[in-house]
């Protein structure tokens, strides 16, 4: 069963991490397709329908973005809001589309992981401050599987440091 992987990074020329897992992934084409939305629609205009379509196509999704001002990139806000309508990804006998699908996100962020503490630099866990993310996918009935986060990009950018991501976010989808 293939993983369809929805890249939402809106400079991903610039990334370190999120270009890095993107090359490692194309390496399997058996194993994953990789949606970049950022390149797919630069417009921001988003085919409802050709999404449907592609979501419908798998039952493994990872969304893998950069944390931005603690939540995803707006085109990734965007895409939920255009996709996932009532009568498609809930409500209606005809809804539900995303039922039983395994979902989850795989974040990118340049904090350390310390910052991401109670009485800490940001005072919200990674885990409180994807909620939304949960409460939504539980709504429409998905089998959310949680996140990946890889901290401290904006500190440690050496290969190995790099490399060892790629490892962890590697293992972290064949678990799902």
């Amino acid at each position: 069963m293939k993983t369809l992987i929805i890249v939402t990074h809106p400079e991903i020329n610039n990334s370190i991490i999120n270009k890095r897992w993107i090359e490692e992934l194309n390496k399997y084409p058996e194993k994953y397709t990789i949606h970049e939305l950022y390149k797919t629609y630069p417009d921001w205009k988003i085919d409802v329908a050709k999404e449907q379509q592609l979501i419908n196509s798998y039952d493994k999704i990872i969304f893998q973005f950069p944390l931005y001002w603690f939540s995803s990139p707006p085109l990734l806000k965007q895409w939920e809001d255009k996709v996932m309508l009532r009568g498609w990804a809930y409500g209606s006998k005809s809804g539900y589309k995303m039922e039983g699908k395994k979902i989850a996100l795989a974040i990118t962020l340049g904090g350390d992981e310390e910052d991401y503490k109670r009485n800490a630099k940001h005072n919200y866990t990674m885990q409180e401050l994807t909620h939304p993310f949960e409460v939504t996918f539980n709504y429409v009935k998905a089998d959310y599987k949680g996140f990946f986060a890889y901290y401290g990009i904006e500190f440690n950018t050496s290969d190995e440091w790099i490399e060892k991501s790629v490892l962890q976010y590697m293992e972290f989808i064949d678990k799902i």
